[in-house]
């Protein structure tokens, strides 16, 4: 049987959460929730950076990045999800499927090459104040955010093409509310460990080798804050990287399950909750963790509230 006889599969059935109709809809209405305020939250960072000339700094450009990509990551998949809340048949079409993949998995791929970007302005902001403002300009900063999004976004049309040659002749039904390459791969009608290895030993390259780098950068943070003399000094650079801290480690704690335990207990289950950790609940509470640490950009979105009320009152 040849490839175009054997691909007979035009769309999958995304099982998600299997449950009563009444519970779908109730996490239909919390997710419409959890999706609305993390657009709200990423957004007011986004609009807060852009409009106060007081955050056109890199720390604060690579944040509205980072806010920004939350937004990108989000919608990947709580809206085709919440669809499916909703659905009957679950179904989504072959294209959409590994178009689904391949913006989700790119954007998660920028996430872990911002992450560090931001750990290294940390770095060179603590550990060379003087040399900071010349070697971390605003021109560089927005060279390696962009190096960061192009570079995420090529790293998986390959496989992914790949993965789309294979034969899938049914059964349709991936358990996971997203197209993730493992139930994809488990589809597909002749077994393909070249590719199941090649996409494992990619991502994992990219987690650990950028979670170690966050780890040196941090070591060397802590180092150096360890040696300023004042008490004063040092909360306000753990103040300064606390943030981060708390993200890198939501962002990276969740994601690592997935390599260092995947198939311990349920895996299906265990996949869904953790995909769902990092790809829904994660980006709510990150405006959360950045605003409410920072005077700078809680200033900023004082502004654009009084703005917004003086236009309402004019």
């Amino acid at each position: 049987m040849n490839n175009s006889e054997a691909s007979t599969v035009i769309e999958f059935i995304l099982v998600g959460f299997p449950c009563s109709r009444q519970i779908q809809f109730l996490l239909f209405m919390l997710f419409s929730v959890v999706y609305i305020l993390t657009m709200i939250g990423n957004g007011a960072i986004v609009c807060a950076v852009k409009l106060d000339k007081k955050l056109h700094t890199p720390m604060y450009v690579l944040l509205a990045n980072f806010s920004f990509l939350e937004i990108c990551y989000t919608n990947t998949t709580v809206p085709n999800m919440l669809g499916n809340f909703l659905s009957e048949t679950k179904t989504i079409s072959f294209t959409a499927c590994f178009i689904q993949f391949y913006f989700f998995f790119s954007c998660g791929i920028t996430e872990t090459f911002l992450l560090p970007l931001m750990a290294f302005d940390r770095y060179l902001a603590i550990c060379w104040p003087l040399h900071y403002p010349i070697i971390m300009s605003n021109h560089l900063c927005l060279k390696l955010v962009a190096f960061c999004w192009i570079t995420a976004f090529l790293c998986y049309p390959v496989p992914i093409y790949f993965i789309t040659q294979l034969p899938f002749c049914g059964p349709n039904i991936i358990d996971h509310f997203v197209c993730d390459p493992g139930p994809l791969l488990a589809l597909s009608c002749t077994p393909a460990p070249g590719i199941q290895l090649s996409c494992s030993l990619l991502s994992s390259l990219i987690i650990f080798i950028t979670f170690f780098f966050i780890l040196a950068s941090y070591s060397l943070v802590l180092r150096a804050v360890f040696r300023v003399p004042s008490a004063a000094g040092r909360r306000k650079a753990f103040s300064t990287c606390g943030s981060h801290l708390i993200v890198v480690s939501l962002f990276y704690g969740t994601i690592m399950v997935m390599y260092i335990s995947p198939n311990s207990g349920d895996p299906a289950g265990t996949q869904k909750i953790v995909t769902l950790i990092y790809s829904s609940l994660t980006p709510l509470v990150n405006p959360l963790i950045y605003s409410l640490r920072n005077k700078d950009v809680k200033a900023a979105l004082r502004k654009i509230q009084m703005h917004t009320r003086n236009r309402q009152n004019y």
